[in-house]
C-alpha cells in the first residue's frame, strides 16, 4: 500500500485511464468506484467483541502436532514422539522439551486439538488456514482467483476498518509459495482496496524501513497537493514499479497511501529502533522474532490484524531456513532438523511476545493465533520423519479474552482424527471473528454479488473467559 505501487492496485486498468478518472475523491481520483464491490457487507448482530486486534502467526509447512503440544505419551514406539515431554505450567499438561520457556506460559494459551480438514498439499492446505474456507479441489496448483475467498484480514477490513489513521490489516516478511503463489493471502474478489499492507522487507536488518512509503529525496511533503507533481511522481514510480519484481506483491491504493505518507503514526509504528536492544534480543535476532516485536509494537499503535508468516517456503532439508515440512531424507530428518531451527525460534518468541503483551496492558485485548495449514502424520515414516496430516492438528490461542490453560477437543489415542469436539477450519474462523466482536454470519459479496458468509462454522466459545 506505497505510493511506489499505486497502479498495481489496480493493474487491469490503464495506468493513462486512472491518472484520467473524475469526479469528487482526493486530487479527482474515485479508485473504490473501481476497486470496491459495490454492495454493503450484511451484517448479522455482532457479538460482545472480546478482543481488538488479532496477530496471527502462521507456521507455513505444517508443524507436527504430536511433537509439540498433542504428544502422546502411551503411544506405540512407531507413533511416540522421539523428543522427551516436560511439564508445564499447567498442572498435568506437557509440551515438547525444546520448548522450555513455551512450558512456563502454557496457562496462558488455549489449545484447540481436533482442527480438521481434507486439504493434504501445501497450496490448498494454505488456503483453506488462511481463509477458514476449503476449495474445490486439493491441487498443488491452486492460484489466486476471484474465485477464493480472500485473507482473514482482508475480511476484517472490509466489515470492519480502522477509523484510526492506521492500515487495517498488515502482513510480512513474507508472500508463501510452494511453486506458485499460496491463495488466501490478499483481498481476491473484495478488491485490492482491502489487501494488506505488504512489507517484504526483513524487520532483523539493520537497516529496516518503511520505503514502500517513502518519497523522492527532492519532494517534500507539502508539495504532495500539487496535482501536477503528483502526477509526475507516481508516472516515476510506477515506471519503476515496471521493472521492480520485488515490488509486486504490493498492492497500493491511491488514498491510503497518500495518508500514510503523511502520518507520523504509522512511521512511528514501524520504527523498531525505538525498542530497547536488551528486549529485541530477547525475541531474538531472526527474521521471525523481530517480525513478531514488530507486530506488538503494530497492535499497540492500533493495527487490527498483522499476519506473520513464519517462512517464504515450506522448508525441507534446511536446518537453517524454511518452514516446518520436514519428510526427513537419508542426511536430515525431522528430528534432527527441528530443534536447531523451528522449536528455538519458537520458544524465543512465542512466550516472549505474549509475555510483552501482557506487561504493557494488551494480553486482554490482542488475540495471537498460532498454528499452520496442518499437523504431521502420526506414524513416523521410513525416514524417521512425519508427512502431511490434515485430518486432526492443533492450534494455539492466546489473549484476546480466551481461557489460559483451556484445551478444547480431544484426539484419539496417536493423534491421527477428533475423538472428541471436533474443530473445522471454518469453526476456527467464526472463533476469530467472534473475538473481534464480528457476527461470523455477516455476508460479504463477490463480484458475481453473490453473498457469502465471512465463516462457514460456529465459533468455540468454550475457551473464552
Amino acid at each position: 500500500m506505497s505510493l511506489h505501487n499505486l497502479l498495481h492496485s489496480a493493474s487491469h486498468f490503464n495506468r493513462r485511464d486512472i491518472l484520467r478518472v473524475g469526479g469528487p475523491g482526493m486530487l479527482g481520483l474515485t479508485l473504490p468506484k473501481l476497486l470496491q464491490a459495490q454492495n454493503k457487507p450484511v451484517v448479522a448482530h455482532a457479538p460482545k467483541a472480546t478482543a481488538k486486534s488479532v496477530i496471527f502467526l502462521f507456521q507455513w509447512g505444517g508443524p507436527s502436532h504430536v511433537d509439540t503440544f498433542d504428544m502422546k505419551l502411551n503411544a506405540p514406539d512407531e507413533y511416540r514422539s522421539k523428543y522427551a515431554p516436560i511439564s508445564t505450567s499447567v498442572p498435568g499438561m506437557h509440551v515438547c522439551e525444546h520448548l522450555p520457556e513455551t512450558a512456563k506460559v502454557m496457562h496462558k494459551i488455549a489449545q484447540i486439538r481436533t482442527v480438521h480438514h481434507t486439504m493434504n498439499n501445501h497450496n490448498s492446505a494454505g488456503y483453506t488456514a488462511l481463509t477458514g474456507m476449503e476449495p474445490p479441489i486439493d491441487d498443488q496448483r491452486l492460484r489466486d482467483s476471484l474465485d477464493l475467498f480472500p485473507a482473514f484480514g482482508s475480511v476484517v477490513d472490509r466489515v470492519a476498518p480502522n477509523t484510526n489513521d492506521l492500515p487495517t490489516f498488515v502482513s510480512y516478511p513474507h508472500t508463501i509459495a510452494d511453486g506458485s503463489t499460496t491463495p488466501g493471502q490478499r483481498a481476491s474478489f473484495l478488491g485490492k482496496i482491502h489487501d494488506p499492507l505488504f512489507i517484504p522487507n526483513d524487520p532483523n536488518d539493520k537497516n529496516f524501513e518503511l520505503s514502500q512509503l517513502s518519497l523522492p529525496s527532492d519532494v517534500p511533503l507539502g508539495r504532495l497537493s500539487d496535482r501536477r507533481q503528483l502526477q509526475q511522481i507516481i508516472n516515476r514510480q510506477a515506471k519503476a514499479l515496471d521493472e521492480s519484481a520485488a515490488a509486486q506483491g504490493l498492492n497500493a491504493y491511491y488514498e491510503k497511501a497518500i495518508s500514510m505518507l503523511n502520518s507520523k503514526k504509522v512511521r512511528t509504528a514501524f520504527d523498531l529502533s525505538k525498542e530497547p536492544t536488551e528486549l529485541r534480543d530477547t525475541y531474538g535476532r531472526t527474521t521471525y522474532g523481530q517480525s513478531c516485536l514488530l507486530a506488538r509494537r503494530l497492535v499497540e499503535s492500533g493495527v487490527k490484524f498483522v499476519t506473520v508468516y513464519f517462512d517464504r517456503s515450506i522448508g525441507g532439508r534446511s536446518k537453517t531456513k524454511g518452514g516446518w515440512d520436514t519428510h526427513g531424507f537419508d542426511d536430515t530428518r525431522m528430528f534432527e532438523i527441528l530443534p536447531v531451527r523451528h522449536l528455538p525460534i519458537t520458544d524465543h518468541t512465542l512466550p516472549v511476545l505474549l509475555n510483552d503483551l501482557e506487561d504493557r496492558g494488551l494480553l486482554d485485548e490482542t488475540l495471537v493465533m498460532w498454528f499452520g495449514e496442518f499437523g504431521r502424520t502420526p506414524k513416523i515414516n521410513k525416514n524417521i520423519s512425519r508427512d502431511h496430516w490434515p485430518k486432526c492438528y492443533t492450534a494455539l490461542l492466546a489473549g484476546g479474552g480466551t481461557k489460559g490453560g483451556a484445551v478444547y477437543g480431544e484426539s484419539d489415542r496417536y493423534g491421527a482424527v477428533p475423538d472428541r469436539d471436533p474443530v473445522t477450519t471454518g469453526d476456527l474462523a467464526a472463533t476469530m471473528y467472534h473475538a473481534l466482536g464480528i457476527d461470523p454470519a455477516t455476508e460479504i459479496r463477490d463480484t458475481f454479488n453473490r453473498p457469502f458468509p465471512i465463516a462457514n462454522g460456529r465459533p468455540v466459545t468454550d475457551i473464552f473467559a
